[in-house]
Order: structure tokens, then sequence, then C-alpha cells
């Protein structure tokens, strides 16, 4: 299930179309009080939000919802005609698995949603655990501890450790790293990537400075990295 928060009729109607012509189960909100109703019924895998929203902005949203422990690995997609590096940046740093400026193209954003929800019921390396000084991550449990204390990672940050951590040694470009960890590329775009290292980085605290920053082209965890 989607669940899509726009308060412009035309846009709802469009989106909803669209994802249900593809086979997606949705269901779209003008307010954001309505959208909070059918979460007490049922919690859907991913969630779209526009920012602009009466009674309660889109932000606002992402933050409560990772805030709860019931929807803190939701996949969350701001579909926003706020375009800007700001409100991107606020966006991602608030936990949004992925941002969409208005005018989109439909294909793109069913392109997108369907890559979010392929890795978020995905299986990709069940059974692994890697350790690197005292970071330990579990791919099995989803878990992430440093010095045995749990970290709360957003999905996409989860990702981004694991598969550096997995290639350790390993240099990846910003490119790369979106077409990996959000299945794309375009123009303008390794600010995500950026964004989601630095936040990475803030919750690891002491052994986030295992992430490397190869200046010029992206990102590792060197193999001497403690």
């Amino acid at each position: 299930m989607i669940y899509f928060v726009e308060d412009d009729n035309s846009i709802r109607k469009l989106v909803l179309y669209t994802l249900t012509s593809q086979g997606l189960e949705c269901e779209g909100f003008a307010r954001p009080s309505e959208f909070w109703a059918a979460m007490g019924r049922r919690t859907p895998e991913l969630a779209l939000l526009d920012i602009m929203l009466p009674e309660e902005d889109g932000i606002s949203i992402l933050r409560r919802l990772r805030a709860n422990p019931e929807t803190a690995k939701m996949q969350i997609i701001m579909l926003t005609a706020k375009g800007s590096e700001y409100d991107k940046v606020v966006g991602l740093d608030s936990g949004a698995d992925d941002y969409i400026a208005k005018p989109f193209g439909m294909m793109e954003l069913v392109a997108r949603i369907k890559t979010a929800l392929r890795r978020a019921s995905g299986t990709e390396g069940a059974g692994k655990c890697y350790e690197l000084g005292e970071l330990r991550v579990n791919l099995t449990s989803h878990t992430v501890t440093v010095g045995g204390e749990p970290v709360a990672l957003t999905l996409k940050e989860f990702e981004l450790l694991a598969l550096l951590l997995e290639r350790r040694g390993a240099v990846f470009t910003r490119d790369q790293l979106l077409n990996s960890i959000w299945g794309y590329s375009f123009d303008g775009a390794s600010r995500t990537v950026d964004v989601h290292i630095r936040t990475l980085r803030q919750k690891l605290g002491d052994a986030g400075a295992c992430i490397q920053t190869v200046r010029g082209v992206g990102y590792k965890i060197g193999e001497d990295a403690v």
C-alpha cells in the first residue's frame, strides 16, 4: 500500500491513476488529518508527502513518522514544488529516502517508487554481519550498534553503510552510490549522497570517522579504518 498526501486535487488524482494503472495499491489524502486517520487503520509500505500542506507540512509528518518505531523504517518520498537545494537538504536530513521536485514525469515517479519498494522488501545480504572497531552492522536483523549501543538509521543510511563495509577499501563515486542505493542517477543529485553521508557520520559518532572522503571522487571505508 502507498499513501499519497497532496492537497492539489488534479495532481493527486493523476498520480493515483498512474500508480493504479501500474498495479500498485494506493490511497490519496488532501489533508494530513485524513492521512493520520488512515495510518491508524493500516500502515503502508511507502508514503509520498508533499511539503506545502494545510494543517501540517510534509516535513513535520516525515519527522513524526521517523520518530515512531513502528514507522521509522517506512519508505518516504518527498514530492513537492520546492526544488531548492535548501529544501532538499532539510527533507533528506529529516530522514526522507528520496526527493522529487515538481514538475516530474509519471514514469520516473513510478520507477523510483518501485525501486524503493523493491529495496525495502529485498533480502540481499541476509545472514551477513560486519564489524569494524566498535561498529557492528547486522544485515539479518537490520540493526546497527556502536559500542553495544543501538543506532537508529534510515533505510538508505543503512544501505549506504552496508555497501561501503561490504566493499571495504573500494572508492565509490557519488553516481555509483546513487545507482546502487537509489537505483537512478541524474544531474544535481550528488547532494543526496553528501547529505546522507553527513547524517550517517553524525549518528555513528566517533565510529563515523571510518567513512572517508576521497576528494574529487567520492567515499570509502578504508582497509585500515578502525
